[in-house]
């Protein structure tokens, strides 16, 4: 009796729609970073301080995110920050 017929075989096929349903799951659940530029930084970051989320350290010239402890000395780069942690914790399906 002959064995498989290697047409026949399709896990290459089941391998490669993995991937692509993995590549946009990833796709769908990204933050997009490249909106944010220093007003929207500045603006958000002033909404997390009113709010006690962040603590500006003057002394130090340094914005601490209280929720993770991470100190930054970028508006910018806090606020690509806060909104990764908060997708990553929406995603986890915790609560902030």
């Amino acid at each position: 009796m002959p064995g498989p017929d290697p047409h026949d075989d399709t896990s290459r096929d089941y391998e490669r729609f993995e991937k692509e349903q993995l590549a946009q799951d990833r796709d769908a659940t990204s933050v997009d970073t490249a909106d944010v530029d220093d007003p929207t930084a500045q603006r958000l970051v002033n909404d997390l301080v009113d709010a006690d989320v962040v603590t500006p350290v003057p002394e130090n010239r340094v914005l601490v995110h209280e929720p993770s402890g991470a100190a930054f000395d970028s508006t910018t780069q806090l606020a690509v920050y806060h909104r990764g942690w908060t997708a990553g914790r929406d995603a986890d399906g915790e609560d902030e």
